[in-house]
């Protein structure tokens, strides 16, 4: 198994040499909770891997937009996808570096897709992506992503009403493949740590209830190419991000951010070798 792994990574990293080369150079934009964070010292370094981020303008359900908080264009920062930024980003950067042996960088890169950014990173992770709005145009892009052998990880939407946003907007990518609970003998769970007791990732603000929107039943979504590879993944009444963001904080219980981890180091792991 670790054998067919680290061939598996060899070749994709062969790949990937040429993808990283040109590399867009590190950005950092003001975000809802953080704009304090000092820069890790490979902030540009061009490297394996990168928590990239996707930029996405506020959907229908996007608390700051209702109560009108955040306003402003979304590419400027200050919006809801900078949920949980860059705290988490570089939270699991750090975990990353320190499990695996891919080159990581410490510091994430905001991704907008009409800019043809995200050709330039293996991954790409979404928060709250039950409130998103994106758009047709940018489902297009994202669905060209992901078929050319980029990976999806939409994360922290709850509740039925959620659910459905997500769906909608997915499907702007892929109206022709459905969504589905992602089995348990599948090799994302598997590939470096067998994930098989999953349990619902609460947020830290949730807690108490260990929910939110009455989602209290944890899935994990996926949506496959016509060879069978995961090119989009969705934790569903999950926050996988605020365990990551909160892995360091010892009110927050250590085991959800040991799943989240274990969870985003297979994904991570897998995206790099499929």
């Amino acid at each position: 198994m670790y054998r067919q792994i680290l061939c598996g990574l060899g070749c994709g990293l062969t790949f990937l040499g040429a993808v990283y080369a040109f590399q867009h150079p590190f950005r950092e934009l003001p975000a809802v909770e953080y704009n304090d964070f000092p820069l890790p010292p490979d902030y540009s370094e061009k490297t394996e891997w990168v928590f990239a981020r996707l930029m996405f303008p506020p959907g229908p359900l996007d608390g700051y937009s209702r109560t009108g908080r955040f306003t402003g264009d979304f590419r400027l920062g200050r919006s809801l996808w900078t949920q949980d930024y860059p705290r988490a980003d570089r939270h699991f950067a750090r975990a990353l570096r320190r499990l695996t042996r891919i080159h990581v960088r410490s510091a994430e890169q905001p991704v907008l897709l009409e800019d043809g950014d995200a050709f330039d990173w293996p991954w790409l992770y979404a928060v709250q992506a039950g409130e998103w709005g994106l758009t047709e145009a940018e489902g297009k892009l994202l669905r060209e992503y992901l078929l050319r052998g980029g990976f999806f990880f939409a994360d922290d939407f709850h509740g039925p009403e959620e659910l459905a946003e997500f769906v909608k907007r997915i499907k702007f990518a892929f109206p022709d493949r459905p969504l589905v609970d992602i089995p348990n003998d599948d090799a994302i769970f598997h590939i470096l740590y067998d994930v098989n007791d999953r349990f619902v990732i609460p947020g830290a603000e949730h807690l108490r209830e260990g929910s939110k929107n009455g989602g209290t039943v944890g899935h994990w979504f996926g949506i496959y190419d016509d060879k069978g590879r995961l090119m989009v993944v969705a934790n569903f009444n999950q926050d996988t991000g605020d365990a990551w963001e909160w892995a360091d904080n010892p009110r927050y219980p250590e085991k959800f951010s040991d799943l989240a981890i274990r969870l985003g180091v297979n994904y991570t792991t897998y995206a790099m070798t499929h």
